[in-house]
């Protein structure tokens, strides 16, 4: 890796980082934890056929089965999530916005959207940067084969 890469990936990622923290400010703005922000954000766009069970949001976010329990436990303590047993496998149980949960994503997903649309541009510009070398080395490779 030459400094151009280095320095494409470092700007990536500060961009990346950049929406990331908006994303927590307007959290905690919103009386929500970042993660109690992602849990919501991840049971409602889940991927169509996933149920919204804790193994689902699990993988979602990358966490622990014990973790999001407690996420859970402490959304449904707050009335932002509601919990329903499978109608086909009664042991498994599954997570659901309440309206109220819904109302505060909503608003929280609105923001984000509008800062990612502005945002966009920049955080293109340094993606592209970061994979540009790659696109042109792979070319390079099927020219010289």
């Amino acid at each position: 890796m030459n400094s151009a890469e280095f320095r494409a990936l470092s700007e990536f990622r500060f961009r990346i980082r950049i929406f990331l923290n908006g994303s927590e400010e307007a959290a905690r703005k919103a009386g929500l934890e970042p993660q109690q922000y992602l849990f919501l954000l991840a049971l409602r766009g889940l991927p169509l056929g996933r149920t919204g069970s804790i193994q689902d949001l699990a993988e979602r976010m990358q966490l622990r089965h014990h973790s999001v329990v407690e996420l859970a436990d402490r959304l449904e303590r707050r009335g932002l999530v509601r919990r329903e047993r499978s109608r086909d496998d009664r042991r498994q149980v599954i997570l659901h916005l309440t309206p109220r949960g819904e109302r505060i994503l909503t608003k929280l997903a609105k923001q984000r959207i509008a800062e990612l649309r502005t945002a966009a541009p920049a955080l293109v510009r340094s993606l592209t940067a970061v994979i540009r070398p790659m696109r042109e080395t792979k070319a390079r490779r099927g020219r010289a084969s």
